[in-house]
């Protein structure tokens, strides 16, 4: 089965994942920008038939299967409810949605229409990181105890840039913050307890942001996303037997270590092709060949869950002082 894909945006993240497209084979059969000329531009570069100055116009398209939408996080909702309401499927950059309420909003449209719907969260298809889920649910470091991750930069600070503008619902936490919360989520799924510090930009978004997550069974998650340094955006997995640590960048692994008790470290490794995308781009795929209208890999339910699990962290920052 071909997949036709359409590219709704074109800014850097639609030309990364287009590319990966390409590098699969895949049809990229349509470009949807606001502006014609741009999509135009988009379209010639990367050799794709059809370009559309409106959303609508390529939701419109009968050659599409299903839509990458790419916009900044506040425009995702718009996007994604437009192509659903057009009969197409939607792979939609994370965060899903801005908030829970409009997460579960566009899980019921799409599943009230039958039509495919998946957070591209691409860390979760990553080889190395399926290989640490096998690892740790057959056992190999005992039960898991405590989940470290982060993943912070040093942005340089512009107001109107997508990072920094609250009405581009910038921030750590929606950019950069859902990587590390995905990441422990699954591993130790929802949490029954949230607590959450962050310094916050002259914009007022969040800057540098920590997250306390506690579990009944005892574990913790202790996360970190920021956008005023360098961090080493690594994930450590502890468990009663050992631990498994996560080579950086962690949200896209090419390799990771197990440390056993009373055995030799073993280090796993994977070469990764073009930008890494592929993998979560060949489970859409899979979906759509199987008549399926959500990944096991990343359900709606659990998409819903995080984004609730989001809006408590927001709702419990403690500003600075």
């Amino acid at each position: 089965m071909t997949i036709r894909w359409g590219i709704l945006g074109t800014g850097g993240i639609a030309r990364t994942f287009t590319e990966d497209l390409l590098l699969l084979g895949h049809k990229v059969a349509a470009v949807g920008s606001r502006a014609p000329e741009t999509a135009q531009a988009f379209a010639d570069r990367y050799g794709i038939v059809s370009a559309y100055g409106s959303y609508a116009e390529l939701a419109a398209d009968d050659q599409v299967d299903v839509v990458y939408v790419a916009t900044p996080h506040s425009g995702h909702y718009d996007a994604a409810r437009i192509c659903l309401e057009a009969g197409r499927g939607v792979l939609v950059e994370k965060p899903f949605t801005t908030n829970a309420a409009d997460a579960e909003a566009l899980a019921a449209l799409a599943r009230e229409r039958g039509l495919f719907a998946m957070e591209a969260m691409w860390t979760r298809f990553n080889p190395i990181v399926v290989r640490m889920r096998e690892l740790i649910a057959d056992g190999a470091i005992g039960d898991v105890t405590a989940v470290y991750a982060d993943f912070s930069f040093a942005a340089d600070y512009d107001p109107e840039h997508r990072l920094w503008a609250p009405g581009l619902a910038g921030g750590a936490l929606l950019d950069l913050g859902i990587y590390p919360l995905s990441f422990a989520w699954m591993l130790l799924g929802e949490p029954d307890s949230v607590q959450a510090f962050a310094s916050s930009a002259p914009t007022g978004v969040d800057a540098n942001t920590g997250i306390l997550l506690g579990y009944a069974s005892g574990a913790v998650a202790l996360l970190h996303c920021g956008l005023l340094g360098d961090s080493p955006q690594t994930a450590t997995i502890v468990g009663t037997t050992g631990r498994v640590e996560v080579a950086s960048p962690a949200w896209r692994p090419s390799a990771m270590t197990l440390h056993r008790k009373g055995a030799e470290p073993e280090t796993f490794t994977a070469d990764l092709p073009g930008h890494g995308y592929t993998y979560q781009a060949e489970e859409v795929a899979r979906c759509l060949a199987d008549g399926r209208t959500e990944s096991a890999g990343m359900p709606l339910d659990e998409t819903i869950a995080i984004a609730r699990t989001l809006d408590k962290i927001a709702a419990r920052f403690t500003p600075a002082t």
